[in-house]
Protein backbone atom coordinates (compact mmCIF):
# COMPACT_ATOMS: atom_id res chain seq x y z
CA UNK A 1 0.00 0.00 0.00
CA UNK A 2 1.07 3.57 -1.22
CA UNK A 3 2.37 6.26 1.46
CA UNK A 4 -0.45 8.43 -0.86
CA UNK A 5 -2.96 5.81 0.13
CA UNK A 6 -2.43 6.11 3.82
CA UNK A 7 -2.39 9.40 4.09
CA UNK A 8 -5.87 9.60 2.71
CA UNK A 9 -7.18 7.24 5.20
CA UNK A 10 -5.49 8.84 8.28
CA UNK A 11 -6.65 12.87 6.72
CA UNK A 12 -2.82 13.87 7.14
CA UNK A 13 -3.95 16.79 5.00
CA UNK A 14 -5.41 18.36 7.92
CA UNK A 15 -2.87 20.08 10.37
CA UNK A 16 -1.27 17.47 12.93
CA UNK A 17 -2.22 19.65 15.65
CA UNK A 18 -5.65 18.50 15.24
CA UNK A 19 -6.64 16.31 17.59
CA UNK A 20 -10.42 16.55 17.98
CA UNK A 21 -13.67 15.41 15.39
CA UNK A 22 -14.12 17.84 12.31
CA UNK A 23 -16.20 20.89 13.66
CA UNK A 24 -18.74 20.71 10.51
CA UNK A 25 -18.76 17.17 10.49
CA UNK A 26 -19.74 17.16 13.93
CA UNK A 27 -22.37 19.68 12.99
CA UNK A 28 -23.66 17.56 10.15
CA UNK A 29 -23.75 14.43 12.81
CA UNK A 30 -25.84 16.68 15.45
CA UNK A 31 -28.38 17.15 12.21
CA UNK A 32 -28.43 13.23 11.39
CA UNK A 33 -28.68 12.52 15.43
CA UNK A 34 -31.98 15.11 15.83
CA UNK A 35 -33.59 13.00 13.05
CA UNK A 36 -32.57 9.56 14.45
CA UNK A 37 -33.33 10.52 18.15
CA UNK A 38 -37.45 11.59 16.33
CA UNK A 39 -37.70 8.27 15.03
CA UNK A 40 -35.57 6.02 17.39
CA UNK A 41 -39.09 4.29 19.54
CA UNK A 42 -40.45 3.92 16.30
CA UNK A 43 -37.33 1.90 14.83
CA UNK A 44 -36.89 -0.10 18.32
CA UNK A 45 -40.63 -0.77 18.41
CA UNK A 46 -41.04 -2.01 15.12
CA UNK A 47 -37.93 -3.62 15.06
CA UNK A 48 -37.23 -1.88 11.49
CA UNK A 49 -34.72 -0.04 9.71
CA UNK A 50 -33.82 3.48 11.10
CA UNK A 51 -35.02 4.83 7.71
CA UNK A 52 -35.16 8.17 8.33
CA UNK A 53 -32.26 8.74 10.01
CA UNK A 54 -29.98 7.24 6.78
CA UNK A 55 -31.74 9.66 4.46
CA UNK A 56 -30.55 12.27 6.28
CA UNK A 57 -27.19 10.62 6.77
CA UNK A 58 -26.89 10.88 3.20
CA UNK A 59 -28.32 13.96 2.43
CA UNK A 60 -25.56 15.34 4.84
CA UNK A 61 -23.01 13.26 2.97
CA UNK A 62 -21.64 11.54 5.79
CA UNK A 63 -21.56 8.07 4.45
CA UNK A 64 -18.41 8.11 2.37
CA UNK A 65 -16.40 10.62 4.40
CA UNK A 66 -13.34 7.79 4.82
CA UNK A 67 -12.86 7.78 0.86
CA UNK A 68 -10.18 9.45 0.02
CA UNK A 69 -10.57 13.35 -1.32
CA UNK A 70 -9.12 12.37 -4.90
CA UNK A 71 -12.03 10.03 -4.96
CA UNK A 72 -14.83 12.44 -3.78
CA UNK A 73 -14.58 11.35 -0.14
CA UNK A 74 -13.58 14.15 2.64
CA UNK A 75 -10.17 11.80 3.68
CA UNK A 76 -12.16 11.92 6.87
CA UNK A 77 -10.15 9.81 9.82
CA UNK A 78 -11.26 7.49 12.25
CA UNK A 79 -11.79 9.13 15.16
CA UNK A 80 -14.36 11.36 12.75
CA UNK A 81 -16.27 7.99 12.44
CA UNK A 82 -15.87 7.64 15.91
CA UNK A 83 -17.45 10.79 17.08
CA UNK A 84 -19.99 10.64 14.78
CA UNK A 85 -21.03 6.67 15.94
CA UNK A 86 -20.94 8.68 19.60
CA UNK A 87 -23.56 11.14 18.35
CA UNK A 88 -25.54 8.74 17.12
CA UNK A 89 -25.61 6.01 19.96
CA UNK A 90 -26.99 8.86 22.61
CA UNK A 91 -30.18 9.01 20.55
CA UNK A 92 -30.63 6.03 18.35
CA UNK A 93 -27.88 2.43 18.90
CA UNK A 94 -29.47 0.97 15.79
CA UNK A 95 -28.26 3.94 13.52
CA UNK A 96 -24.64 4.38 15.46
CA UNK A 97 -24.44 0.32 15.29
CA UNK A 98 -25.27 0.38 11.23
CA UNK A 99 -22.93 3.74 10.64
CA UNK A 100 -20.46 1.73 12.76
CA UNK A 101 -20.64 -1.55 10.42
CA UNK A 102 -20.92 0.98 7.54
CA UNK A 103 -17.61 2.54 7.92
CA UNK A 104 -15.68 -0.52 8.94
CA UNK A 105 -16.72 -2.17 5.45
CA UNK A 106 -15.44 1.44 3.73
CA UNK A 107 -12.20 1.53 5.73
CA UNK A 108 -11.35 -1.86 4.69
CA UNK A 109 -12.14 -1.03 0.68
CA UNK A 110 -9.89 2.15 1.15
CA UNK A 111 -6.88 0.56 2.66
CA UNK A 112 -6.62 -2.44 1.11
CA UNK A 113 -8.42 -1.95 -2.54
CA UNK A 114 -7.89 1.60 -3.24
CA UNK A 115 -4.85 1.06 -5.80
CA UNK A 116 -7.48 -1.30 -7.48
CA UNK A 117 -9.29 0.02 -10.45
CA UNK A 118 -12.80 -1.41 -10.11
CA UNK A 119 -12.62 -0.98 -6.15
CA UNK A 120 -11.36 2.90 -6.68
CA UNK A 121 -14.45 3.26 -9.07
CA UNK A 122 -16.44 1.63 -6.12
CA UNK A 123 -15.51 4.20 -3.48
CA UNK A 124 -16.21 6.83 -6.45
CA UNK A 125 -19.78 5.18 -6.13
CA UNK A 126 -19.63 5.59 -2.44
CA UNK A 127 -18.91 9.45 -2.34
CA UNK A 128 -20.88 9.99 -4.67
CA UNK A 129 -24.05 8.26 -4.47
CA UNK A 130 -23.97 7.71 -0.05
CA UNK A 131 -23.93 3.66 -0.90
CA UNK A 132 -24.74 1.46 2.13
CA UNK A 133 -22.61 -1.42 2.40
CA UNK A 134 -23.13 -4.28 5.06
CA UNK A 135 -20.31 -6.97 6.07
CA UNK A 136 -21.15 -10.97 6.00
CA UNK A 137 -18.28 -12.48 8.31
CA UNK A 138 -20.59 -14.84 10.24
CA UNK A 139 -21.45 -18.27 8.15
CA UNK A 140 -22.66 -21.72 8.76
CA UNK A 141 -21.01 -23.66 11.86
CA UNK A 142 -18.18 -21.41 12.47
CA UNK A 143 -20.23 -18.83 13.66
CA UNK A 144 -18.13 -15.70 14.93
CA UNK A 145 -14.99 -17.45 14.19
CA UNK A 146 -14.25 -14.90 11.82
CA UNK A 147 -10.56 -16.24 10.95
CA UNK A 148 -12.68 -19.39 9.23
CA UNK A 149 -14.89 -19.65 6.17
CA UNK A 150 -16.69 -22.47 4.92
CA UNK A 151 -17.92 -21.34 1.31
CA UNK A 152 -15.13 -20.90 -1.16
CA UNK A 153 -14.70 -18.58 -4.22
CA UNK A 154 -15.43 -20.45 -7.74
CA UNK A 155 -13.60 -19.33 -10.23
CA UNK A 156 -14.79 -19.46 -14.22
CA UNK A 157 -12.60 -17.62 -16.37
CA UNK A 158 -12.78 -13.81 -15.43
CA UNK A 159 -15.58 -14.23 -13.08
CA UNK A 160 -16.40 -15.57 -9.74
CA UNK A 161 -19.09 -17.26 -8.01
CA UNK A 162 -19.85 -17.63 -4.07
CA UNK A 163 -22.49 -19.31 -2.64
CA UNK A 164 -22.48 -18.72 1.14
CA UNK A 165 -24.69 -19.68 4.35
CA UNK A 166 -24.58 -16.09 6.61
CA UNK A 167 -26.23 -16.73 9.24
CA UNK A 168 -25.90 -13.28 9.81
CA UNK A 169 -26.25 -10.11 7.60
CA UNK A 170 -26.72 -6.96 9.85
CA UNK A 171 -29.09 -4.59 7.51
CA UNK A 172 -28.48 -6.93 4.46
CA UNK A 173 -32.25 -6.33 2.93
CA UNK A 174 -31.20 -2.62 3.16
CA UNK A 175 -27.88 -2.60 2.31
CA UNK A 176 -26.35 -1.80 -1.52
CA UNK A 177 -23.41 -4.41 -1.25
CA UNK A 178 -21.42 -6.74 0.80
CA UNK A 179 -17.82 -7.25 1.49
CA UNK A 180 -17.71 -11.03 2.30
CA UNK A 181 -15.00 -13.11 3.44
CA UNK A 182 -14.69 -16.75 1.78
CA UNK A 183 -12.36 -19.20 1.29
CA UNK A 184 -9.96 -18.58 -1.14
CA UNK A 185 -10.56 -21.69 -3.44
CA UNK A 186 -12.16 -24.69 -3.27
CA UNK A 187 -8.54 -26.44 -2.15
CA UNK A 188 -7.56 -23.78 0.13
CA UNK A 189 -7.95 -24.27 3.88
CA UNK A 190 -10.77 -22.51 6.12
CA UNK A 191 -7.99 -19.89 7.09
CA UNK A 192 -7.04 -19.12 3.53
CA UNK A 193 -9.44 -16.48 3.04
CA UNK A 194 -10.10 -13.35 1.21
CA UNK A 195 -12.60 -10.27 1.16
CA UNK A 196 -14.79 -9.68 -1.91
CA UNK A 197 -17.09 -6.91 -2.24
CA UNK A 198 -20.25 -7.46 -3.95
CA UNK A 199 -22.81 -4.74 -5.19
CA UNK A 200 -26.55 -5.15 -5.31
CA UNK A 201 -27.11 -6.17 -8.53
CA UNK A 202 -24.50 -8.84 -8.31
CA UNK A 203 -26.38 -11.00 -5.17
CA UNK A 204 -29.83 -12.52 -4.30
CA UNK A 205 -30.32 -12.86 -0.86
CA UNK A 206 -32.98 -15.72 0.67
CA UNK A 207 -33.46 -14.87 4.19
CA UNK A 208 -33.20 -18.11 6.34
CA UNK A 209 -33.03 -16.90 9.92
CA UNK A 210 -35.08 -13.89 11.33
CA UNK A 211 -34.03 -11.42 13.92
CA UNK A 212 -36.26 -10.40 16.91
CA UNK A 213 -34.11 -9.51 20.04
CA UNK A 214 -34.09 -8.20 22.65
CA UNK A 215 -32.06 -4.85 22.09
CA UNK A 216 -30.25 -3.24 18.95
CA UNK A 217 -33.87 -4.58 17.06
CA UNK A 218 -33.14 -1.64 14.20
CA UNK A 219 -30.44 -3.60 12.87
CA UNK A 220 -32.31 -6.09 11.37
CA UNK A 221 -29.19 -8.39 11.69
CA UNK A 222 -31.10 -11.36 9.99
CA UNK A 223 -29.60 -14.46 8.06
CA UNK A 224 -29.51 -15.05 4.53
CA UNK A 225 -28.39 -17.67 1.90
CA UNK A 226 -25.70 -15.20 -0.27
CA UNK A 227 -25.89 -16.37 -4.01
CA UNK A 228 -23.36 -13.81 -5.49
CA UNK A 229 -21.15 -13.56 -9.13
CA UNK A 230 -18.90 -11.02 -10.22
CA UNK A 231 -15.67 -10.72 -11.61
CA UNK A 232 -12.56 -11.30 -9.83
CA UNK A 233 -11.15 -8.20 -9.64
CA UNK A 234 -13.99 -7.45 -6.82
CA UNK A 235 -11.50 -9.57 -4.96
CA UNK A 236 -9.78 -7.44 -2.63
CA UNK A 237 -5.62 -7.40 -3.64
CA UNK A 238 -4.38 -8.47 -0.31
CA UNK A 239 -5.15 -11.45 1.87
CA UNK A 240 -7.74 -11.32 4.86
CA UNK A 241 -5.31 -12.54 7.09
CA UNK A 242 -3.61 -8.94 6.29
CA UNK A 243 -7.34 -6.92 5.87
CA UNK A 244 -8.69 -8.71 9.63
CA UNK A 245 -5.17 -7.52 11.36
CA UNK A 246 -4.60 -4.20 9.92
CA UNK A 247 -8.09 -2.76 9.56
CA UNK A 248 -10.89 -5.27 9.94
CA UNK A 249 -10.37 -5.81 13.86
CA UNK A 250 -8.89 -2.06 15.06
CA UNK A 251 -11.43 -0.36 13.20
CA UNK A 252 -14.42 -2.67 14.19
CA UNK A 253 -13.84 -2.85 17.73
CA UNK A 254 -13.14 1.03 18.27
CA UNK A 255 -16.38 2.07 16.17
CA UNK A 256 -18.42 -0.13 18.24
CA UNK A 257 -16.66 0.70 21.45
CA UNK A 258 -17.58 4.56 20.64
CA UNK A 259 -21.40 3.25 20.08
CA UNK A 260 -21.50 1.40 23.23
CA UNK A 261 -19.45 4.82 24.82
CA UNK A 262 -22.51 6.69 23.32
CA UNK A 263 -25.58 4.61 24.49
CA UNK A 264 -23.82 5.31 28.07
CA UNK A 265 -23.73 8.59 27.71
CA UNK A 266 -27.42 8.92 26.72
CA UNK A 267 -28.10 6.98 29.78
CA UNK A 268 -26.35 9.25 31.82
CA UNK A 269 -27.63 11.96 30.64
CA UNK A 270 -31.36 10.68 31.25
CA UNK A 271 -29.94 10.24 35.06
CA UNK A 272 -28.43 13.40 35.54
CA UNK A 273 -31.87 14.91 34.08
CA UNK A 274 -33.52 12.69 36.87
CA UNK A 275 -31.25 13.41 40.06
CA UNK A 276 -32.00 17.28 39.03
CA UNK A 277 -35.27 16.74 39.07
CA UNK A 278 -35.47 15.18 42.26
CA UNK A 279 -33.13 17.80 43.95
CA UNK A 280 -35.57 20.15 42.82
CA UNK A 281 -38.41 18.67 44.30
CA UNK A 282 -36.72 18.16 47.11
CA UNK A 283 -36.05 21.71 48.14
CA UNK A 284 -32.23 20.55 47.26
CA UNK A 285 -31.68 17.11 48.89
CA UNK A 286 -30.27 15.25 46.69
CA UNK A 287 -32.27 11.18 46.09
CA UNK A 288 -30.96 8.53 47.76
CA UNK A 289 -29.54 6.92 44.42
CA UNK A 290 -27.14 9.70 43.84
CA UNK A 291 -24.45 8.08 44.22
CA UNK A 292 -25.21 5.77 41.00
CA UNK A 293 -25.20 8.78 38.94
CA UNK A 294 -21.48 9.44 40.58
CA UNK A 295 -20.88 5.91 39.36
CA UNK A 296 -22.08 6.23 35.93
CA UNK A 297 -20.41 9.04 35.08
CA UNK A 298 -17.05 7.65 36.49
CA UNK A 299 -17.86 4.82 33.99
CA UNK A 300 -18.54 7.12 31.29
CA UNK A 301 -15.44 8.92 31.71
CA UNK A 302 -13.31 5.88 32.22
CA UNK A 303 -14.70 4.35 28.91
CA UNK A 304 -14.31 8.12 26.64
CA UNK A 305 -10.59 7.58 28.05
CA UNK A 306 -10.01 4.38 26.90
CA UNK A 307 -11.22 4.91 23.81
CA UNK A 308 -9.20 8.11 22.97
CA UNK A 309 -6.18 6.02 23.97
CA UNK A 310 -6.70 3.34 21.54
CA UNK A 311 -7.92 5.30 18.85
CA UNK A 312 -4.67 7.26 19.48
CA UNK A 313 -2.59 4.25 19.45
CA UNK A 314 -4.17 2.78 16.13
CA UNK A 315 -3.53 6.29 14.54
CA UNK A 316 0.09 6.34 15.45
CA UNK A 317 0.73 2.60 14.23
CA UNK A 318 -1.32 3.24 11.10
CA UNK A 319 1.94 3.54 8.60
CA UNK A 320 3.70 1.04 10.02
CA UNK A 321 1.23 -2.37 9.19
CA UNK A 322 4.43 -4.53 11.54
CA UNK A 323 3.35 -2.36 14.57
CA UNK A 324 -0.39 -3.16 13.64
CA UNK A 325 -0.08 -6.82 13.16
CA UNK A 326 2.16 -6.83 16.50
CA UNK A 327 0.62 -9.33 19.06
CA UNK A 328 0.94 -6.48 21.74
CA UNK A 329 -1.45 -4.16 19.43
CA UNK A 330 -3.22 -7.23 18.52
CA UNK A 331 -3.92 -7.96 21.91
CA UNK A 332 -4.53 -4.65 23.24
CA UNK A 333 -7.10 -3.69 20.46
CA UNK A 334 -9.20 -7.03 21.36
CA UNK A 335 -8.80 -6.08 25.16
CA UNK A 336 -10.50 -2.36 24.10
CA UNK A 337 -13.74 -4.26 22.97
CA UNK A 338 -13.94 -6.58 26.07
CA UNK A 339 -13.11 -3.64 28.59
CA UNK A 340 -15.57 -1.10 26.36
CA UNK A 341 -18.79 -3.56 26.28
CA UNK A 342 -18.01 -4.27 29.83
CA UNK A 343 -17.42 -1.17 31.26
CA UNK A 344 -20.77 0.66 29.25
CA UNK A 345 -22.89 -2.24 30.51
CA UNK A 346 -21.78 -1.31 34.30
CA UNK A 347 -22.32 2.42 33.45
CA UNK A 348 -26.07 2.44 31.78
CA UNK A 349 -26.78 -0.04 34.57
CA UNK A 350 -25.55 2.27 37.40
CA UNK A 351 -27.54 5.19 35.30
CA UNK A 352 -30.79 2.93 35.94
CA UNK A 353 -30.34 2.87 39.38
CA UNK A 354 -29.69 6.11 39.66
CA UNK A 355 -33.09 6.80 38.42
CA UNK A 356 -34.92 4.06 40.18
CA UNK A 357 -38.66 3.28 39.04
CA UNK A 358 -38.17 6.05 37.01
CA UNK A 359 -35.90 4.43 34.75
CA UNK A 360 -37.28 0.83 34.89
CA UNK A 361 -40.78 1.81 33.68
CA UNK A 362 -41.24 1.86 29.99
CA UNK A 363 -43.63 4.88 30.01
CA UNK A 364 -41.33 7.49 31.99
CA UNK A 365 -39.05 9.99 30.17
CA UNK A 366 -36.40 8.79 32.42
CA UNK A 367 -36.72 5.59 30.84
CA UNK A 368 -33.34 3.40 30.61
CA UNK A 369 -35.28 0.54 29.28
CA UNK A 370 -34.22 0.74 25.03
CA UNK A 371 -30.87 1.76 26.49
CA UNK A 372 -29.89 -1.27 28.60
CA UNK A 373 -31.40 -3.38 26.37
CA UNK A 374 -29.04 -2.30 23.23
CA UNK A 375 -25.59 -2.13 25.62
CA UNK A 376 -26.61 -5.85 27.08
CA UNK A 377 -25.46 -6.70 22.94
CA UNK A 378 -22.17 -5.40 23.51
CA UNK A 379 -20.43 -8.29 25.06
CA UNK A 380 -22.03 -10.75 23.52
CA UNK A 381 -22.14 -9.77 19.23
CA UNK A 382 -19.06 -11.35 18.91
CA UNK A 383 -18.65 -12.58 22.07
CA UNK A 384 -16.62 -11.39 25.21
CA UNK A 385 -15.81 -15.08 25.79
CA UNK A 386 -14.48 -16.24 22.48
CA UNK A 387 -12.13 -13.04 22.44
CA UNK A 388 -10.70 -13.96 25.88
CA UNK A 389 -10.10 -17.57 24.63
CA UNK A 390 -8.51 -16.71 21.49
CA UNK A 391 -5.89 -14.25 23.26
CA UNK A 392 -5.30 -16.57 26.24
CA UNK A 393 -2.14 -17.91 24.90
CA UNK A 394 -0.68 -15.09 23.61
CA UNK A 395 -1.07 -13.90 27.51
CA UNK A 396 1.45 -15.97 28.42
CA UNK A 397 3.72 -14.21 26.09
CA UNK A 398 6.21 -11.81 26.96
CA UNK A 399 7.11 -9.87 29.41
CA UNK A 400 5.17 -7.59 31.70
CA UNK A 401 6.40 -3.50 31.65
CA UNK A 402 9.08 -3.33 34.15
CA UNK A 403 7.98 0.50 35.02
CA UNK A 404 4.95 2.63 34.94
CA UNK A 405 5.97 4.45 32.21
CA UNK A 406 7.43 1.77 30.47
Amino acid sequence: MTDRVIAAILGSERSASAQGPEPELAGRAGLVAAVAAEWSEHVDREARFPEEAFAAAQSQRLMGILVPRELGGEGARLRDVSDICYRLARVCSSTAMIYAMHQSCVASIVRHGAENDWHRVLLRRIASDQLLFASSTTEGQSGGNLRSSVSPIEREGSHIRLERAATVISYGARADGIVTTARRSPEAAANDQVLVTFCRSDYLLTPTVSWDTLGMRGTCSSGFALNATGLAEQILPEPYERIHAETMVPVHHLAWASVWAGIAAGAVERARAFVRQAARQGNGALPPAASQLTLARSGLMRLRALIATSLRDYEERAEDTRALRALEFQVTVNLTKVDASELALATVLAAARACGLSGYRNDSEFSIGRLLRDVLSAPIMINNDRILTNIGSASLMGALPAGLHT
